[in-house]
């Protein structure tokens, strides 16, 4: 566990935030850009439900409350949703962004049951989480005022900011579930995969693997490499890296 509740008067400032993930490596990346996010700061870095709730319990004694979790959904002494709803039981209000891999639908819907704002899934961009905690933000401003509102369109509209445009981020061509599929295959690699290895992985060409593979060394997420064989050109070789813009595994 890394970090420390601090008191409400001290210097740090913006939305405090815990990064709930047992990965290491995601787990550093994500407090990474939330530093770098205007308006927000890490409050502290933990990796089990334990811990969790351990340091929400000492904010909020300390009187320095967590705004926001980045929560990964599989953690290794239990699941991320249960820790939702021991917070709740516990008292505690603090939004929750689900940070994971898991894409049932049937967990999405008990995502939002147990109070989770936000559901971003394993590999995202920088931009990705940056946009999500924009909105946030604006989502809690809108909301942060005393009295009532003055109509639906109101609540409609601070609502509203918790939902990302009907757009792709994704540059022309490249759809968003064959990028999860490449970039699954990729992860899962022992080692570096050809474009042609890739693409026979993910079940598709290997020049549309060779554009989801540029794709992901582009934003980070993976490496180019070139591999020396006994005779001829070497072959250029992929493979994922661990400390990408924001890395992504299990959870």
């Amino acid at each position: 566990m890394t970090g420390g509740p601090t008191a409400s008067g001290a210097a740090e400032s913006g939305i405090p935030v815990l990064i709930v993930e047992d990965d290491p490596v995601a787990a550093a990346a994500h407090t990474l850009y939330v530093e770098r996010e205007p308006g927000f700061h890490a409050a502290g870095t933990v990796h089990s439900c334990a811990d969790a709730l351990r340091f929400l319990e000492r904010a909020r004694a300390a009187g320095a409350p967590v705004g926001l979790i980045l929560l990964d959904l599989y953690l290794p002494d239990g699941h991320g949703l249960q820790l939702c709803r021991t917070l709740r039981a516990a008292g505690h209000t603090t939004d929750i962004i689900a940070v994971t891999s898991a894409r049932d639908l049937g967990m999405v819907r008990q995502a939002v049951s147990a109070g989770v704002v936000q559901y971003l899934l394993k590999p995202f961009s920088a931009a990705a989480l940056h946009d999500r905690l924009e909105r946030y933000a604006r989502y809690r401003d809108s909301l942060g005022r005393t009295g009532e509102a003055t109509g639906q369109d109101e609540v409609d509209q601070a609502l509203a900011l918790l939902r990302t445009p009907e757009r792709s981020a994704l540059p022309k061509g490249l759809s968003a579930p064959t990028l999860d599929t490449v970039a699954s295959v990729l992860r899962e690699a022992a080692t570096g995969l050809s474009a042609a290895a890739a693409g026979a992985a993910a079940g598709v060409s290997r020049i549309t693997a060779r554009r989801y593979l540029e794709h992901l060394v582009d934003t980070g997420l993976a490496v180019r490499e070139p591999q020396y064989g006994s005779v001829g050109r070497p072959e250029l070789c992929y493979r994922w890296k661990g400390d990408g813009p924001v890395a992504g595994r299990r959870g």
